[in-house]
């Protein structure tokens, strides 16, 4: 048979396996290492359950709801933010026409002093009386956004919660089904430490045949241990990997729900938002006619 590349040389077998040695001493050297591997394997799988059950205890579960409403705090601070500048915009504009009602067509002299102080007085009277309609309206249109968050973002934990509840079962069978196998595997160590022990305490000289034939018995149920752990161990990996990524994968879907939620709530208010603008700026032009009017 060809030898592939990566494999180790004969003269590893021949310095490290157990079945070779010659002496007692040989024998107990070489058992140690296998203990350590065993010992090894068996906490990095104890480790991956770990790793796998942690984002199912109730801290994290906290983290995970707390995570998602901060998240829809912060969309919902932007879609505010967003309403808010419409407001401020309308009222720019109503500034401006006030500036530019008093100061009559452009020009190259600059408007007078005067028309300055009308100017500061028109503005005064118009932010007095339709100012409080913008700032209701953004109020208005901002408290329903927030509303129909709060009530998207309740829906939206507990079908979360749900679907990280079943995907906690599936993986509560699998640490049950596993951890026996990182037990066995440490209990395998012990048997062989314990069997090194006892080669070393026998002296020095060769392998006796009975203790040569329940090192052979060891190493070979050591082998087939450790190929089953090193197997669970890559498995249970990929299997970690799959339910961070269901997990991140629930949140997405939680958040995306939400904002989705509120983006309908911006497009359904739309329409009557800007017509409640465009009401207020028509009675700050209307406002400021009939003050402009007056002797």
């Amino acid at each position: 048979m060809r030898r592939m590349p990566h494999d180790l040389p004969a003269w590893v077998a021949e310095l490290t396996d157990p079945r070779r040695a010659r002496t007692l001493d040989e024998l107990a050297d070489r058992l140690v290492p296998l203990a350590e591997h065993a010992i090894d394997v068996s906490r990095r799988l104890q480790g991956l359950l770990g790793e796998l059950n942690g984002p199912f205890g109730r801290e994290a579960l906290y983290e995970l709801v707390e995570r998602l409403k901060a998240r829809v705090d912060e969309a919902y601070g932007e879609i505010s933010a967003e309403i808010a500048a419409s407001g401020r915009e309308r009222a720019e504009r109503i500034d401006a026409a006030c500036t530019r009602h008093v100061a009559g067509p452009p020009g190259p002299d600059p408007a007078p002093p005067e028309a300055e102080v009308l100017a500061a007085r028109l503005r005064e009277r118009v932010a007095e009386e339709v100012g409080p309609l913008i700032d209701r309206q953004r109020q208005a249109a901002a408290e329903q956004v927030g509303a129909r968050a709060r009530q998207a973002l309740d829906q939206a934990v507990q079908i979360m919660l749900g679907r990280v509840e079943e995907l906690a079962r599936c993986t509560t069978d699998l640490v049950h089904e596993v951890l026996p196998l990182a037990r066995e595997g440490l209990e395998l160590a012990g048997r062989i430490t314990e069997l090194s022990g006892r080669a070393r305490r026998a002296g020095l000289g060769p392998i006796t045949p009975d203790l040569g034939a329940e090192a052979a018995r060891t190493v070979a149920a050591f082998e087939e241990a450790v190929g089953r752990l090193e197997l669970e161990w890559s498995g249970l990996g990929a299997r970690t990997a799959t339910v961070k990524a269901a997990l991140r994968g629930a949140e997405e879907a939680a958040f995306s729900q939400v904002s989705a939620a509120m983006t309908r709530c911006v497009e359904e208010l739309a329409p009557a938002h800007a017509q409640a603008l465009n009401e207020a700026e028509a009675r700050a032009m209307t406002l400021l006619r009939e003050l402009s009017a007056r002797p």
